[in-house]
């Protein structure tokens, strides 16, 4: 298959639309079921390159989450823990395989964001992951495989029109890229620098200790960054993304938008939380906004009577904003990376809120000292890779 016809492009007024290699050669791909549109091939493509580096860089499966040419979620197959496995909705589904793991990770770190997601495997799909993906709202998947298990139950989703794409994984792009804006073709040669732990030897904080896990998570971090829209930052903890803020103008809005998600994947392990009484029969979906709204600011909306019934069979206690910071000071061990410079400490100070132990950044703003210093004052330890992983 040379080329692939697309029923629209990013909306329905934009026609013809169709993807192909401007060689003339072979696509890399298969669509085993279903019918692909152009941001599902965005997704399926950038989330793609992801995993593919994240196995490369630390030897696990990987999978991400991707909603709008951008992650709402990344992680490797590190195994869960009860409590994961509990707020990921996976506690019924018995031993997961790690790639399983990897995906259950990626999907709950912001279920708000990956509902309705474009999925990308590492390894090939089996069927404990593909049991995860059929009972979430999602377009589809790219992996490199199938097993027969797994591409059977994928096929049964959404009445047989769900999105199963195969990818070559020994294909390799050319070194150059193209693109075209207004009429206007841009090139530029592939952001093809390898992330690996060699980019955090320069730690410049005056504590210089990174744990192995820790360098792991910082890695996981950059490479989710690659392929995030900018400005992006991104917080990571046991081997996946907690919280990822992208596209934002401002950095320190990237930060504390990325942080407030990772305060939310925290509060949604507190025991108040986890206990919620809610009703026979409330879906997944609903579930993941109610819980979103109680640990939000308006949660006296959702527990007011005449509300609470629909979702609750009694009302529960409201989460005080003393409790909320009691237990939010009790994540500690996240590691953090930014695109680009932090330009003022304030960055700094925000992610320390959310328990940030680690940083990797570019470094080269002229108020490097400035966040330096601010990273001291929390003993934190800072590496400058030197790198800066801008992507639109």
């Amino acid at each position: 298959m040379k080329e692939l016809e697309l029923k629209y492009g990013c909306n329905p007024n934009q026609k013809p639309s169709r993807i192909f290699n401007k060689d003339g050669e072979e696509l890399p791909i298969k669509v085993l079921c279903g019918k692909p549109g152009y941001i599902n091939f965005l997704d399926a493509f950038n989330g793609w390159q992801l995993v593919k580096e994240l196995k490369q860089a630390t030897g696990l499966p990987a999978a991400t989450s991707f909603k709008h040419v951008s992650p709402a979620g990344a992680a490797v197959g590190l195994p869960l823990s009860d409590t994961l496995a509990k707020i990921y909705w996976v506690d019924d589904l018995g031993e997961l395989s790690p790639l399983a793991c990897a995906y259950a990770r990626a999907r709950g770190a912001d279920r708000m964001s990956s509902f309705g997601d474009f999925i990308a495997l590492s390894d090939i799909c089996d069927e404990s992951t593909a049991k995860i993906i059929k009972r979430e709202v999602s377009d589809g998947v790219i992996a490199p495989g199938y097993t027969k298990e797994a591409l059977d139950i994928l096929q049964q989703k959404k009445n047989g029109n769900y999105n199963v794409i195969e990818i070559d994984p020994s294909y390799c792009p050319k070194p150059i890229e193209q693109k075209d804006v207004y009429g206007i073709t841009f090139e530029q040669g592939r952001n093809e620098l390898p992330i690996n732990e060699e980019l955090l030897t320069n730690v410049v904080t005056a504590n210089k200790d990174i744990s192995h896990q820790g360098k792991i998570d910082l890695m996981i971090s950059l490479i989710t960054l690659k392929y995030t829209q900018s400005n992006s930052v991104c917080f990571v903890k046991d081997g996946q993304a907690i919280g990822i803020g992208a596209g934002q103008q401002s950095r320190v809005h990237c930060t504390r938008l990325a942080g407030s998600k990772a305060d939310n994947w925290w509060l949604r392990q507190h025991e108040k939380v986890m206990n919620l009484p809610f009703k026979e029969g409330i879906g997944r979906a609903d579930r993941d906004n109610a819980i979103d709204n109680y640990i939000g600011e308006e949660s006296m909306d959702l527990l007011a009577d005449g509300e609470w019934q629909r979702i609750f069979t009694r009302q529960p206690e409201a989460l005080s904003r003393e409790e909320k910071r009691d237990w939010l000071d009790k994540m500690e061990g996240v590691a953090l990376g930014s695109d680009a410079f932090f330009p003022f400490s304030d960055n700094i100070e925000r992610a320390k809120k959310s328990g940030v132990k680690y940083i990797a950044q570019p470094g080269g703003s002229v108020r490097d000292d400035l966040v330096i210093n601010c990273c001291d004052k929390y003993d934190m330890a800072m590496a400058f890779t030197g790198i800066r992983l801008f992507h639109h």
